[in-house]
């Protein structure tokens, strides 16, 4: 009796214990449930901005022994009061718009008292800026036929007629840089550009503009690569992808196509090279799209997460390509966490990656040199510190929940979250990169999607074309409608494109303005 007694009270413990682990894994897997639901609708209606107050976070640490100095990886600049006033651009109109005046002369300049004419002394004036909405035009060719009334057999003289982007076609190379900064620079998609040109007796088919794309960009094609080739060859790159839903023909559905995004950016860190950022689309997100794109790539590559950049250092035995893996994602993570139940652990994450985040901006736009040396003084002590802490809070919490998730993660890219420290050209995070993006998602969203695998390819030619452009400083629309026109003319060899490029352009266009 004593040992059925015994080995029912075991049995009876035994299930007690399994009720509790299993309780366990139900409230880990509905916190991660709620965690996934709070994400959805933080990414649905909250706000995008992942700024925090200092100040909540150390009340949310409830007399936790005080963390590094709080910082925040994107907050106003120092000076700027918290509502800082509108903007005003009076008086500061720029001089190169054309002025038109108008007087207003009084009716009777006479004297109201003894009807003298009187005199000007002087005049107010004041500036308003004015519009003229866009108007189309018809450029009109003629081209005269000559012939001798005496030599029959000298048959007409006539110039050839000038070669054309749209062989045969309506459009001008400016109307069609205006369509692709339409679409790719502003988010307009085409069958909303279709609405604004019919409002002025246009009717075109949106499939008609979708083959003036193509043109253009199969034109284009040859600098989008020499952009890339550019990107490629430098030391340092930021890499990213975005989805970008493609149109299977035939079967109505889309299926989920890619556009890899890589950069080049050492303005932070006083570098003279020109920035530039390219794009690639692919059908997929397999390992061996940036495997390809990055063939000929040797140097330090930032990125984030995604196990598929592994493949670019694993493949290779010579060391050429190393990862920096961004900070901003490791952040991120604990950011949703303490989002969502203002967790104390997460809150002190926080701090503590935004005292980094501090350092950062004070060393912006400093040599490498300076860069490195503040960051092995101030920044290394704090990441060191940071590991052993992290390791000891990953004993704390449940294995399976949301911060054991972000504290994994961290301690998994540790070397590469690190690698900044040792280098001053390098940047904490990839934020370059993904402003890159951002212009991509606002078009992909208005669009909704690219029509086939080719208007996926001209997405990037173009977007590649745009965002350089913009980062150089160059007005995309003029660049680009004097590329086109140079092209067409046969004015630009194979061998000269990079002429074209935009900073060269652009140095060029200052050189014949001096």
């Amino acid at each position: 009796m004593p040992d059925d007694h015994a080995s029912s009270t075991g049995d009876a413990a035994e299930k007690v214990a399994q009720l509790r682990a299993a309780l366990a894994a139900a409230e880990a897997r509905i916190a991660a449930l709620e965690q996934i639901i709070q994400d959805l609708r933080r990414t649905r209606f909250g706000q995008s901005a992942e700024r925090v107050d200092p100040g909540q976070l150390a009340l949310a640490l409830s007399g936790a022994p005080a963390p590094p100095p709080a910082s925040n990886d994107n907050p106003a600049p120092r000076g700027r009061k918290p509502h800082a006033e509108r903007r005003r651009n009076r008086g500061r109109l720029p001089a190169h718009l054309e002025r038109i005046e108008q007087v207003l002369e009084l009716a009777d300049r006479r004297c109201p008292c003894c009807r003298e004419e009187m005199r000007r002394i002087g005049a107010d004036t004041a500036e308003r800026l004015d519009v003229v909405p866009a108007q189309l035009r018809v450029l009109v060719t003629v081209r005269p036929r000559y012939a001798c009334r005496r030599c029959e057999e000298a048959g007409v003289h006539q110039q050839p007629a000038p070669a054309r982007i749209v062989t045969g076609g309506l459009p001008t190379e400016a109307l069609l840089v205006q369509v692709l900064m339409a679409k790719y620079g502003d988010g307009i998609p085409l069958h909303r550009q279709c609405q604004i040109l019919a409002r002025q007796g246009i009717q075109l088919d949106r499939a008609t503009l979708c083959d003036w794309v193509g043109q253009a960009c199969w034109w284009l094609r040859p600098l989008r690569d020499l952009i890339l080739a550019h990107v490629v060859g430098h030391a340092r790159v930021f890499a990213d992808d975005t989805p970008l839903p493609t149109l299977e023909r035939g079967l109505g559905r889309t299926r989920v196509g890619r556009l890899w995004c890589y950069a080049a950016d050492d303005r932070a860190s006083c570098g003279q090279g020109p920035p530039a950022v390219a794009y690639v689309y692919a059908r997929d997100r397999k390992a061996a799209r940036p495997a390809a794109h990055l063939a000929r790539f040797r140097g330090t590559l930032q990125v984030d997460g995604y196990r598929g950049f592994r493949t670019l250092t694993a493949g290779r035995r010579d060391d050429a390509v190393t990862l920096a893996f961004c900070w901003s994602h490791f952040r991120r993570r604990f950011h949703k966490i303490h989002a969502h139940n203002g967790s104390p652990l997460a809150a002190e994450a926080l701090l503590r990656i935004g005292a980094l985040y501090g350092i950062e901006r004070e060393i912006r736009g400093q040599p490498p040199e300076v860069r490195r040396a503040e960051r092995q003084a101030r920044s290394a002590p704090l990441v060191q510190a940071l590991r052993p802490w992290l390791e000891a809070q990953l004993d704390l919490v449940s294995q399976g929940s949301a911060l054991a998730g972000a504290i994994r993660y961290g301690l998994r890219h540790w070397d590469g979250l690190c690698r900044y420290l040792e280098d001053g050209t390098l940047e904490m995070d990839t934020n370059s990169i993904e402003r890159e993006i951002r212009p991509v998602a606002k078009t992909r969203r208005a669009a909704l999607f690219a029509g086939s695998e080719g208007g996926g390819d001209n997405w990037a030619i173009a977007t590649t074309l745009v965002r350089t452009a913009i980062l150089n400083g160059v007005n995309p629309q003029a660049w680009l409608t004097d590329v086109l026109e140079r092209m067409v003319r046969g004015e630009v060899s194979s061998k000269a494109l990079h002429t074209l490029l935009p900073w060269t352009w652009r140095e060029a266009q200052h050189a014949a303005a001096a």
